[in-house]
């Protein structure tokens, strides 16, 4: 009777111990690779597609709850696709797309299977970038490693999942992780606010708030003056407005004077009110991030571009790269540009004397405000000289 109490007592307590989970087994370096930044800090990478030869360019985003492929890419291979009833939403629309199924992407030292990737229309990208943006690299990817940026040396490496040390002195962020990685940060301009934001590597830019948002919390002060501008992403084109926050917090680090774009989200792609707006990679690129989707985790840590200049320069002007030319295609009425004497329809040829003809060197020529720059431009097959002076948002 004891012997079978004493038997009884101990199955009970091996019951109600508690489960000790076996540790996960080191993470290891996988592959590395070098990336291409672009304005705003877009990270590019180059990769192929199944067995087609073509060396294709995508972005590294994690602002994307998938992975794509652009649809002149798809028509050029001629990859065949499949309809669907899914939807993706844009800054400019909303559409359905084809998809094709069960692909493998071939990255340096990796092959990775079984990706489904939607079609979208990246024209515009191309365009803005000057170089072919054949897809963007998002959740189906990042999900199934530990992915580590490291923005001094232009360098991707990728890990399995497991234990993994970060480097010393930085600062671990946990943010909710769906699709989307969402953070929950402090921001100050008129007075502190608190707010969950997407963190988007794609979006070349600071920071962005919905102008719902900004309305509703009253977030800039009536009067503060601000600058019309235009920004491209998925589905087009659309205008915004431009100007600066004090203060914005990642973690326990701090950046003032932040360049800030108010959105005007028709088609809620930011999720208001549960969110407020964006974190984007002008920002991120400050840090080498590593992001550890399985433990629900991004690392940060001050790089040796933190301390670098926020571009505060407002010109009005939209350039982008049309069969090789650099082209006005966009101008705000009243803006240095239009004061400049700039049309639709000019082709830059120089900017402050380089003839480079490279849409990025001219993009960061232009960065420089209350400076005069002189163009170069072909107008009717006619050489103009214009002198355009940017104005600061500060």
């Amino acid at each position: 009777m004891k012997k079978s109490f004493a038997c009884s007592l101990l199955c009970l307590l091996l019951v109600s111990a508690p489960c000790v989970a076996e540790p996960d087994p080191p993470s290891r370096l996988i592959t590395a690779f070098t990336f291409h930044q672009f304005s705003g800090g877009v990270v590019i990478v180059k990769a192929l597609l199944n067995d087609y030869p073509d060396t294709l360019n995508f972005i590294m985003d994690t602002g994307s709850g998938g992975i794509s492929l652009d649809s002149l890419t798809v028509v050029a291979l001629s990859i065949p696709t499949q309809p669907s009833e899914r939807t993706i939403r844009g800054i400019a629309g909303i559409r359905k797309v084809n998809y094709l199924y069960n692909a493998r992407l071939h990255l340096p030292g990796l092959t990775v299977d079984s990706l489904n990737f939607h079609i979208n229309d990246y024209d515009i990208l191309s365009s803005v970038y000057g170089v072919k943006i054949d897809g963007i690299i998002g959740l189906s990817f990042f999900s199934r490693y530990i992915v580590h940026f490291d923005y001094d040396k232009y360098l991707v490496s990728v890990y399995t999942k497991g234990e993994f040390k970060y480097k010393k002195g930085g600062h671990i962020l946990k943010p909710l992780l769906t699709s989307i990685p969402i953070l929950t940060s402090d921001f100050r301009d008129r007075k502190k606010f608190n707010a969950r934001f997407y963190f988007d590597s794609g979006a070349g830019l600071c920071f962005l708030l919905s102008e719902e948002y900004a309305r509703d919390s009253v977030v800039i002060k009536p009067h503060k003056k601000t600058f019309l501008t235009q920004a491209e992403g998925l589905g087009g084109k659309t205008s915004m407005r431009l100007t600066t926050v004090k203060e914005v917090k990642i973690g326990p680090y701090r950046f003032r004077n932040v360049p800030t774009y108010l959105f005007d989200d028709t088609y809620n792609i930011t999720a208001y009110p549960y969110l407020a707006g964006l974190i984007g990679n002008d920002l991120l690129r400050r840090f080498n991030v590593t992001l550890n989707y399985d433990k629900k985790e991004i690392h940060i840590i001050p790089n040796t571009h933190y301390y670098s200049p926020f571009d505060y320069a407002y010109t009005g002007l939209s350039i982008y790269d049309t069969g090789g030319k650099i082209m006005v295609e966009d101008i705000i009425d009243g803006s240095p540009a239009d004061t400049a004497g700039l049309k639709e329809g000019d082709i830059l040829i120089s900017v402050g004397g380089n003839f480079s003809n490279n849409i990025q060197t001219y993009k960061n020529l232009l960065q420089a405000p209350r400076q005069k720059i002189k163009l170069i431009v072909s107008r009717d097959n006619n050489l103009l000289m214009l002198t355009l002076k940017p104005d600061s948002i500060l």
